[in-house]
């Protein structure tokens, strides 16, 4: 039986940011206090410090001493950028996993089952079940510095704006994580790795039309 390693706090919380910042809900010039985000997610301000820290690191934002933090501006190739490294990795990840002979019989009974129900499933539910999913992967990869880039680039759902376009990719995150867990039970390394730049490559199209400048 597989076992399931949860994401570290801070980067579940820089995943948040990331994505507020990726889908322009925080634009450029917007303050971040760290007592506020902290008293929003429910949880200690230094989680919240640790993804400031991420997230200043990647260029994203500008730490504030005893300020909390400014958001940059970021333009499409920085979006592009980060989304290029992030199928190159995960790609290889998957690939790994399937040759590893990476247990998925529990996953892939989630991911079945999240996929009938894909039209109810909370927003809970289907984070839980993305998290789970990719880390399972990156740890059957065996690499930890891989792993360690993954968790710095990981954004969360790379979903639109509306509740259609959200519901959306959940439905076709959830048919693509399972040909990708079938591949990797198939120890089909080719098609794993295909079937997850596939998916990321998806993400990264859902994120880069918010962008319009072109540098």
């Amino acid at each position: 039986m597989e076992s399931i390693e949860l994401m570290p706090v801070r980067v579940r919380i820089a995943s948040i940011l990331k994505k507020a910042i990726y889908c322009g809900e925080y634009k450029a010039g917007d303050e971040l206090s760290l007592t506020d985000i902290a008293a929003q997610l429910g949880v200690s301000r230094t989680p919240v410090r640790e993804a400031f820290q991420q997230l200043a690191s990647e260029g994203l934002i500008t730490l504030r001493m005893n300020r909390g933090a400014v958001v940059n501006l970021i333009g499409r190739k920085f979006i592009e950028d980060c989304f290029e490294v992030r199928i190159l990795l995960e790609a290889e990840t998957a690939a790994k996993a399937a040759m590893s002979g990476m247990e998925t019989d529990s996953l892939l009974s989630r991911a079945m089952l999240c996929s009938e129900q894909i039209d109810t499933v909370s927003k809970e539910i289907y984070e839980e079940l993305n998290q789970d999913i990719h880390m399972a992967i990156w740890n059957a990869a065996g690499n930890e510095k891989m792993k360690s880039y993954l968790l710095e680039l990981w954004n969360g759902p790379s979903t639109g704006h509306s509740l259609p376009q959200i519901r959306q990719h959940y439905k076709d995150s959830a048919s693509e994580h399972i040909r990708i867990l079938e591949a990797i039970r198939d120890r089909d390394a080719k098609r794993a790795r295909e079937e997850m730049a596939s998916h990321i490559s998806r993400s990264r199209d859902n994120i880069v039309p918010l962008y319009p400048d072109a540098t």
